[in-house]
C-alpha cells in the first residue's frame, strides 16, 4: 500500500501490547475516530474464539501466518481480534497487527493464508466469530485485564502501558470485565470470504461464501 494510500500509522507506529489484541484494536479504532482517516461506518470488530474458551486452559483457535508462529504451524489462541474494514467500491481489509501478512491486508487473501478453512481441521478447533460495529465497540468495551492474570496474581503477559479502556457507555455491574461478553460467539463455517456487511450490524455469522447478519 503506498503512503499516501495509508489510513492508519506503519505498523511499527500503531500502539501495540503482545497478547492484549483486543486493546490494539480498540486503538486502532481510536486512530480512525479521531483521525477521521476512514468513517467508522466502514469498521468492524471481529472476534474469533470458539466455545473451548469457556475453559481457560484450552486453546483452541487456530490462526496461520501470526509473527509468534513457526514456519507453516498455526499459532492457538484462546481468542484473537481483528479489525475489518468493508469499502462501498474497494475490497475488504483486515487489520491485523500479529499477522505477518501485510497491514491492512486483503480479506481476500487474510482468509486464504490466516484464517484457512473449518473443513482441514478438527472439529474441536472450529471457529466462532462475532462481529461488532466499531462505534459499538468503542462505547461498550472495557476491560480490567483480569483475564491476563495467573492464580498468583502477577501477570501472564505484561499489560499496556496506558490505563484500562473503561466504557463510555451504560453502566453495568460488570462494567470492568466487560471484555467477556463479546467472546460470546457467533459459528464460522468454512472459513471466511468477502462479502458485504450492513454498518449497523453488532452480530455477524460468516459462512464460506457470504456474510449471514443476525443483528
Amino acid at each position: 500500500m503506498e503512503r499516501e494510500d495509508r489510513i492508519t500509522p506503519s505498523r511499527g507506529d500503531c500502539v501495540y501490547t503482545s497478547c492484549y489484541c483486543e486493546e490494539n484494536v480498540w486503538k486502532l479504532c481510536e486512530f480512525f475516530r479521531s483521525e477521521r482517516t476512514a468513517p467508522l461506518q466502514e469498521l468492524f470488530v471481529v472476534f474469533i474464539s470458539n466455545e473451548n474458551r469457556k475453559v481457560k486452559t484450552l486453546k483452541k483457535v487456530p490462526l496461520w501466518k501470526q509473527r509468534s508462529g513457526c514456519g507453516e504451524q498455526p499459532v492457538i489462541w484462546d481468542y484473537h481480534v481483528v479489525l475489518l474494514q468493508v469499502r462501498r467500491h474497494s475490497s475488504a481489509l483486515v487489520y491485523d497487527l500479529d499477522t505477518e501478512l501485510s497491514f491492512p491486508c486483503s480479506l481476500k487473501v487474510y482468509a486464504a493464508q490466516a484464517l484457512r478453512s473449518d473443513r482441514t481441521i478438527q472439529p474441536a478447533y472450529h471457529r466462532m466469530l462475532r462481529v461488532i460495529s466499531a462505534d459499538c465497540f468503542m462505547l461498550n468495551f472495557a476491560s480490567d485485564r483480569s483475564h491476563m492474570k495467573k492464580s498468583d496474581g502477577s501477570w501472564g503477559m505484561p499489560p499496556p502501558l496506558y490505563p484500562p479502556i473503561q466504557t463510555t457507555g451504560p453502566r453495568v455491574s460488570d462494567e470492568p470485565r466487560r471484555l467477556h461478553k463479546y467472546e460470546t460467539c457467533c459459528w464460522l463455517g468454512g472459513g471466511l470470504q468477502s462479502g458485504s456487511v450492513p454498518a449497523a450490524t453488532h452480530v455477524g455469522v460468516f459462512i464460506s461464501t457470504s456474510f449471514i447478519i443476525d443483528v
